[in-house]
């Protein structure tokens, strides 16, 4: 193939991922519509690189196909058990479906077995490990005080950044008023990994959006100012970064481990 297809499907849906990371940050939410103009781009492509890829090696063309089914079975699966969002399922499924090898030589080429799904996956949890430090350097250069995991987690905002729109994310403390004084606690990793399962997380976007809804929290919020919010970086913005970066660089960890 002289010209590869998959080059036009991965621009397609590089510029889809950042859109949608932008979404999530700012709304939490992901339309499905979103990926109606790549997949329209996209899928076309994808077709056609598959139609070609058979006519050279066919046997290459249906252990990809096999492959790319398995791994999207089970991001489908993490999704429909909320062990990831729908809209990271989503994005990890049209990844491998529309992009299972590499459109061009990354820089790094060094021999991998050049089923790309697989580093994005990687790439984007080295990626989401990476962010909790990221946020505890940047509150260390703040000069914010407060517990270490807490550090890690977020940071103190505001009421009013919640409200104006200026700060993203879900309370991480739990406050009470007792005898008219706040009383207040972080919430235990479980404890909102529970309320992020059950639906029940105070995120600033569902104050912003319905105050009325609010009333007795966001006066809780205001006498205690500033409060810690988690900003709760989606795992689509890892996902992009990892797509982005395996489609220039490569399977880094295959390429490191081959020079070992």
């Amino acid at each position: 193939m002289a010209f590869n297809p998959l080059l036009i499907g991965a621009a397609a849906i590089g510029i889809t991922l950042v859109y949608a990371s932008i979404l999530d940050v700012r709304d939490r939410r992901v339309p499905f519509r979103t990926w109606y103009p790549m997949l329209a781009l996209a899928a076309p492509c994808t077709a056609w690189f598959y139609a070609s890829l058979v006519q050279v090696d066919p046997g290459l063309a249906v252990r990809l196909l096999v492959v790319s089914g398995v791994f999207s079975a089970c991001f489908y699966l993490l999704g429909a058990l909320g062990l990831v969002g729908g809209a990271d399922a989503w994005a990890l499924i049209f990844i491998t479906l529309l992009v299972p090898t590499f459109p061009f030589p990354p820089l790094l080429d060094g021999g991998s077995p050049g089923f790309f799904p697989f580093p994005v996956l990687v790439h984007a949890e080295m990626a989401a490990i990476l962010a909790p430090l990221a946020l505890l350097f940047e509150n260390w250069r703040r000069g914010v005080r407060g517990p270490l995991l807490a550090r890690l987690r977020g940071f103190p905002v505001t009421a009013d950044e919640i409200l104006d729109g200026r700060a993203f994310g879900f309370v991480m403390e739990e406050l009470t008023l007792v005898d008219g004084e706040v009383r207040r606690r972080f919430f235990s990793f479980g404890e909102s990994l529970g309320a992020m399962v059950r639906g029940t997380r105070l995120y600033t976007r569902e104050l912003r959006a319905n105050p009325g809804e609010f009333v007795h929290e966001i006066g809780l919020i205001r006498q205690a100012s500033p409060v810690w919010i988690s900003y709760g970086v989606p795992f689509i913005v890892p996902i992009a970064v990892g797509f982005l970066l395996t489609l220039v660089v490569g399977d880094t960890v295959f390429y490191l481990l081959s020079l070992l």
